[in-house]
């Protein structure tokens, strides 16, 4: 029995971090020139509890959030977005969907984000359409959040 135990808890903490890697392979970062360009947001929206698009001149963005996130963008308007520390020293503050980054606002505590994936403009104005809550660039912060 006392080595049961130890086997099992190693054969679910083995399978934990297959099914982490399995996901970030699923959903890999965008390249470091793809990434959201957290000083060059014009227009967000809050699709629902756990999406959120964002669009940067021509380039379009879908951020898929782990947690439910309810109060997101709740008055007063603005998404804080605050990368990982490695993007937050060499890549501007971008964010690509690497662990570590989140997105908040003045009503909603952090969110970790899943995945970020480029969308078109056609799936940007679907989304958009349906949103909950709406914001443009001059609600966001002029400041990279410290870490």
């Amino acid at each position: 029995m006392k080595m049961i135990l130890p086997l099992m808890m190693l054969a679910l903490a083995t399978g934990a971090g297959t099914a982490q890697a399995a996901d970030k392979a699923a959903h890999p970062p965008l390249p470091a020139g793809e990434c959201i360009d957290t000083t060059q947001i014009n227009e967000w929206h809050i699709v629902d509890a756990r999406t959120a698009i964002v669009r940067t001149g021509p380039k379009r963005y879908l951020v898929a959030l782990r947690h439910d996130c309810p109060r997101l963008g709740i008055a007063p308007p603005g998404l804080m977005f605050r990368p990982n520390h490695s993007n937050a020293v060499n890549n501007r503050g971008r964010i690509c969907g690497e662990t570590g980054e989140t997105v908040r606002s003045s009503q909603q505590p952090p969110c970790a984000i899943e995945s970020v994936s480029r969308i078109d403009k056609q799936r940007f104005d679907e989304l958009s359409a349906s949103a909950k809550r709406h914001g443009s660039g001059a609600e966001q912060p002029m400041t990279l959040p410290v870490h």
